[in-house]
């Protein structure tokens, strides 16, 4: 059933031509991401984050206490909090949290470091809120786990409370590109190839901007001291590479890591969810992961 369901998936993305130009690609994550509404018994609310936009979402029996923080995905360069409701939402069901979607400022517009300051002052909103660090989650897919693992590290570095835990789906961590999975799944991944994730990073992190810089691409950062993290990636991307040496790093450091390769999943495929029951099953399981690791 997996791969008959993720087959449906894929005729889904590859329906129309491939966008091109940025508005172009942006209401097309738009449309795609939103094919299947939020469940009905899901409430939203637009919020100001002190300046940044963002979203609350719960259901019934979300903890008000607890809240995960959620970073969407589209390269620095689109995706949207349209795009990511149904994923969100569910994370959040499954987590028993509410949620924290945030609209930060995008590449070309605004290249780095406007997203990490944006992912800044949601974390500070979210404080001051009185919402205790370690009763936080932060994640995030594709370029949304890049901006997880950039805003623990700058929390890390200024000596504040870190969050109890980190949820990476899918992550793009590596924007010097070197990971082998970018030519050996390259006829698999329906939508994540080199070339495009080069446009993207000339985008957000353009020269002379160093790519190996930490904060720019994750998987060169020191991992000493950061809470534990789940990692979850499809066996079909072409950024399977970009998670598996993420994983290797992190364990290195000394710190709790859960590395799930999902076989025939595609790049962030549980933003599918409603069609998908690997998509639930994956949301199942990082809502364990945040529910043990939020105190």
């Amino acid at each position: 059933m997996a791969t008959s369901e993720i087959d449906g998936i894929r005729a889904l993305l590859g329906s129309k031509p491939r966008p091109v130009g940025w508005a172009e690609r942006r209401q097309r994550l738009d449309e795609v991401g939103s094919t299947w509404p939020v469940a009905p018994d899901v409430t939203c609310e637009a919020v100001d984050c002190g300046g940044v936009a963002g979203e609350w979402s719960r259901v019934p029996d979300s903890d008000a206490s607890r809240v995960l923080l959620y970073f969407h995905g589209g390269g620095y360069c689109s995706g949207s909090i349209v795009s990511h409701r149904r994923l969100v939402t569910e994370a959040g069901r499954a987590a028993r949290t509410r949620t924290l979607a945030i609209d930060y400022r995008r590449a070309p517009e605004h290249p780095y470091p406007a997203a990490h300051e944006d992912a800044l002052t949601a974390w500070r909103f979210l404080r001051k809120q009185g919402i205790a660090a370690k009763r936080i989650a932060v994640g995030g897919d594709s370029a949304g786990g890049n901006l997880t693992l950039a805003l623990i590290a700058r929390l890390r570095a200024s000596g504040e409370d870190l969050p109890g835990c980190a949820w990476l789906l899918s992550p793009w961590t590596d924007l010097t590109m070197s990971g082998a999975t970018l030519q050996t799944k390259d006829t698999v991944d329906p939508l994540i190839h080199k070339a495009y994730l080069g446009e993207l990073a000339d985008a957000y992190a353009p020269a002379p901007i160093d790519r190996r810089d930490p904060l720019i691409s994750p998987l060169f950062a020191d991992f000493t001291g950061f809470p534990p993290a789940l990692i979850q990636v499809g066996s079909a991307e072409t950024l399977l590479a970009d998670a598996t040496r993420l994983a290797e790093a992190v364990g290195a450091a000394d710190v709790g890591v859960t590395l799930e390769i999902w076989p025939h999943m595609i790049h962030a495929w549980p933003v599918w969810n409603a069609a998908l029951e690997d998509g639930r099953r994956a949301l199942a399981s990082s809502g364990q992961f945040i529910r043990a690791n939020l105190q």
